[in-house]
């Protein structure tokens, strides 16, 4: 099944894969320019997908709420399906593998307001589905998690650590999570109208990733440590300082996400191998010098 989909932040990271694999299935392809009426936009459409998302976590606490209520609007006014990725801010700090099933108790600012947004659009009645990941891995390097903080002193044989080296994280292969919302999208008549779908993705933890790059790059890495207390320092005249500053505790949270749901739903669904994932967040003009190599280090998906 296909149709029309209309994409929200055609410029971002999921509006840009979402479009890519969306296109490569055969639907037509709306991109939404902002400024204009979302609802006159949305006529005609079967699917929308949100990418769009204050960047650098400004101004959250009005902003989101303010987007979730023009999505809404377009979405009951064309009786399209929504997709939103979703986050996994809303678990708080109780490490574990994380599933639909999983009660969100935020022990932050921005993971009570996704929480009270998923909570907005469960709500409306709508046809949603929130599929939600962990950090992003873009290959195209727009300015993912990856690059700008794990891997931002690579030239200097460093990673960065946000916390513990042996700590596991979710992680989200971009154009995965866009193949698997087309996927989605071509069964959305026959899921419930609210949908909190777990992406599974990759699971790793900073030593595997070290081990990684170092047997694909064949060289030798160390591990130094985010600048926190800096940044705490900064936070009362810096935003993002602050916003990255709340986030703090997910670097010591070892979590998954569960794949039960996922695989339920899409049996079939092929990820792309771990270590080529590993490898895609390299930034530009580093890639490995034997990208054939196997990694020493043996992390597993979620």
């Amino acid at each position: 099944m296909s149709g029309t989909v209309l994409i929200l932040g055609s410029h971002g990271k999921i509006g840009y894969h979402s479009a890519i694999a969306f296109a490569q299935a055969g639907w037509t392809l709306r991109h939404y320019q902002r400024g204009t009426d979302m609802t006159v936009a949305a006529q005609g459409a079967d699917v929308i997908v949100n990418g769009l998302n204050p960047p650098n976590y400004h101004n959250w606490a009005q902003l989101i709420p303010a987007i979730t209520e023009q999505v809404i609007a377009a979405a009951r006014s064309s009786g399209a399906t929504v997709i939103i990725p979703g986050n996994v801010y809303g678990f708080g700090a109780e490490g574990g593998i994380w599933s639909e099933q999983t009660p969100q108790r935020p022990v932050s600012r921005k993971g009570q307001i996704r929480k009270e947004m998923e909570a907005r659009y469960r709500d409306s009645g709508l046809r949603c589905m929130v599929l939600r990941a962990g950090n992003f891995i873009d290959p195209e390097g727009n300015a993912d998690i990856m690059q700008l903080f794990v891997l931002r002193s690579l030239a200097k044989g460093r990673i960065t650590l946000g916390g513990a080296p042996d700590v596991m994280q979710a992680w989200c292969y971009l154009p995965d999570w866009a193949r698997a919302a087309v996927a989605l999208s071509a069964k959305r008549d026959a899921l419930q109208r609210f949908e909190d779908i777990p992406f599974p993705g990759h699971s790793f933890t900073m030593a595997d990733l070290k081990s990684c790059l170092e047997a694909a790059r064949d060289r030798p890495l160390t591990f130094s440590r985010f600048p926190w207390g800096v940044m705490r320092l900064a936070s009362p005249f810096w935003e993002l300082a602050r916003e990255l500053s709340e986030m703090r505790y997910l670097w010591d949270t070892p979590h998954q996400l569960s794949g039960a749901k996922f695989d339920r739903l899409l049996p079939g669904f092929a990820a792309t191998p771990l270590t080529q994932v590993m490898l895609a967040g390299l930034p530009a003009g580093m890639r490995p010098l034997n990208p054939a190599k196997p990694p020493v280090a043996a992390a597993t998906p979620a």
